[in-house]
């Protein structure tokens, strides 16, 4: 039942950029459905990031939101104008080796993006507002900081409100405490916060009732973040109509179809990863069921005519994605999907998820040694990463995913380890090379000594963005650190060149055919083998050969493969099982084994 207010009282909330542009912001939308559901408060909503594509081009500014820093800096000028030089440094530096950034001029972009500004703000009635609200998420710090501080040289007594995952905790406590621009944070998860500071705006009420999560000038701030909503499924479905007007007025002649953000779960099941903060803001992992996120799907296809779809969540739901694919396996209808999964090693089970429309995945695979892997705390091996790989791209599934490069405390070792897995990875869709980054609140950075961490410092790059006074009192979401960077820098090295070899092989290809795949004549298999250097290799497995060889397209432990061939005395099987491993198309890790060749 909705609470009524004796009075208009009218909310305004804002996404600003470097939020990709052909998505709505499912933040906005959320806050937008949930308080149209449990109040009569107007609530509009504000994407200033589609005027800056339009003004700048839809191209650069993909490939600016995809460059954090490069972004930020572009902002830091109008904001702090002693940065300008750094930051115009800092710029070029990260812009020089992508062919579409190291055409752009850090004057003209600077000069679009004050000129979007101001167009927005002259479009908006900032006298109709009582409450004005900013998302922040990744690269929208300085954007949103610079907005808000324009809201406020305009119209000083507006309420100004930030929240989300980029102003979580002690960040959105330093935040409040160093820019007078911003009046209150949320800590957490938006929807009851927004609509309880709302009310008590409207009514006058007493401040001292608000929970200790919105955070307040001269009040003691807790840094436990908002409970939330218990039941996602209680959640209204997000509005994405105010994207859509805009979208329409700033692209009229668009000629791309945007893709919806959907919400199956908050938080992460999982949660170990020692260099993970993704899931500050929440609070406890919770998800919707698989009927109610197939409800969501349908009706926001039918509001906006649109099939593309992102999954926005950190990990799907293990068992309700079962059911959501599945179910929609059975539909006549051409619904494409993007997800965050965990590592899926089970081919029938991917490839399920491709007939219902999972068409790309971004999987967490972080690294190619099991003893790396284990500092990480990821939970998987080795052999179980690469099974992903291969299951993905014989279900037909585009993955993605990164290689973490000199997390502090790994050894030779293990260096050495990812280069000779790297061998074997080469017929799959090449991983990005990361380097890591100490984010705040990880676990890592949470007990930075026990990964020979000596010192906790502000990131360099953060230093040429924001005057040094000041970012002494704050708290950011990247920092810098000392310890044995230098080493680590060193000893990886070869790993990035090799990854950079791996993506070039695929760059480069000719042949429509997978690198490694294999045709079946039913008592014989034909593997055809690419290689960097020199023809594809061909191999011919038959009979019993076969059988094994196929038997291991999931991974199997040298007692079950003994069990299902019981004829084959152990080191003959063994011995055959190492040529297939010399010759790289089996993976072989301790006792388990993974055929890698796929049927197209």
């Amino acid at each position: 039942m909705k609470k009524m207010s004796t009075a208009p009282f009218c909310i305004g909330i804002a996404s600003m950029p470097w939020s990709i542009f052909n998505r709505p912001s499912i933040q906005l939308a959320s806050l937008k459905a949930y308080l149209d559901q449990y109040s009569d408060y107007q609530t509009d909503l504000f994407h200033p990031y589609l005027q800056v594509a339009a003004n700048i081009g839809a191209e650069h500014y993909h490939s600016l939101a995809l460059n954090s820093w490069a972004g930020e800096a572009l902002y830091a000028p109008l904001l702090f104008p002693e940065q300008a030089g750094a930051a115009e440094k800092l710029f070029y530096e990260e812009c020089k080796n992508n062919p579409v950034l190291k055409k752009l001029n850090f004057k003209a972009c600077l000069h679009a993006l004050e000129q979007s500004l101001q167009q927005w703000i002259n479009s908006i009635d900032l006298e109709k507002y009582s409450l004005f609200g900013f998302s922040i998420c990744f690269n929208q710090l300085l954007a949103t900081l610079t907005a808000a501080k324009l809201v406020k040289k305009i119209r000083p007594e507006l309420t100004i409100v930030v929240g989300g995952s980029g102003c979580v905790g002690e960040i959105g406590s330093s935040l409040l405490q160093n820019f007078p621009q911003i009046d209150y944070v949320i800590n957490g998860e938006g929807e009851e916060a927004l609509l309880q500071l709302a009310e008590c705006r409207a009514t006058n009420g007493d401040e001292s009732s608000l929970p200790a999560t919105i955070l307040k000038k001269g009040k003691k701030h807790s840094y436990t973040c908002a409970k939330g909503i218990g039941d996602l499924n209680n959640l209204p479905i997000p509005d994405y109509s105010s994207y859509f007007l805009e979208l329409q007025r700033h692209f009229p002649d668009n000629h791309f179809i945007p893709v919806l953000p959907l919400e199956f779960s908050r938080g992460c099941w999982w949660n170990k990863c020692k260099f993970c903060n993704l899931n500050l803001q929440w609070h406890g992992y919770r998800k919707k069921s698989a009927a109610t996120v197939l409800r969501e799907v349908n009706e926001q296809a039918r509001r906006h005519q649109c099939l593309d779809f992102c999954f926005t969540d950190n990990a799907l739901p293990s068992k309700e994605t079962d059911t959501f694919f599945t179910s929609l396996a059975q539909f006549d209808a051409d619904y494409d999907f993007f997800a965050e999964v965990r590592v899926i090693t089970k081919p029938d089970l991917l490839k399920q998820y491709r007939r219902g429309g999972l068409t790309s995945i971004q999987v967490g695979i972080e690294s190619l040694s099991t003893s790396l892997l284990n500092k990480m705390d990821k939970g998987t091996r080795c052999i179980e990463n690469i099974a992903a790989m291969r299951q993905s791209a014989e279900a037909g599934i585009t993955l993605d995913g990164n290689l973490i490069c000199e997390f502090p405390g790994s050894s030779e070792e293990e260096v050495q380890e990812t280069l000779a897995n790297l061998d074997f990875v080469l017929p799959f869709t090449p991983l990005s090379s990361a380097t890591f980054f100490l984010g705040h609140g990880s676990p890592v950075a949470s007990d930075p000594k026990a990964y020979g961490i000596t010192a906790i410092v502000h990131h360099k790059k953060n230093r040429k963005l924001f005057p040094a006074e000041l970012l002494q009192n704050l708290t950011m979401l990247i920092k810098g650190y000392r310890g044995d960077k230098t080493v680590q820098q060193k000893r990886w090295k070869p790993v990035h060149e090799k990854v950079r070899q791996w993506q070039d092989f695929h760059k480069n290809r000719e042949s429509s055919q997978a690198p490694l795949s294999y045709r079946d004549g039913g008592d014989f298999l034909l593997i055809r083998q690419e290689r960097i250097d020199g023809a594809p290799l061909r191999h011919r497995l038959r009979g019993t050969s076969r059988r094994i060889y196929l038997f291991c397209r999931s991974i199997r432990t040298i007692d079950a493969i003994q069990k299902e061939f019981p004829q084959i005395k152990k080191t003959t099987l063994l011995a055959f099982l190492n040529d297939l491993t010399t010759k790289q198309i089996l993976f072989m890790e301790d006792d388990l084994f993974l055929a890698l060749a796929i049927k197209p």
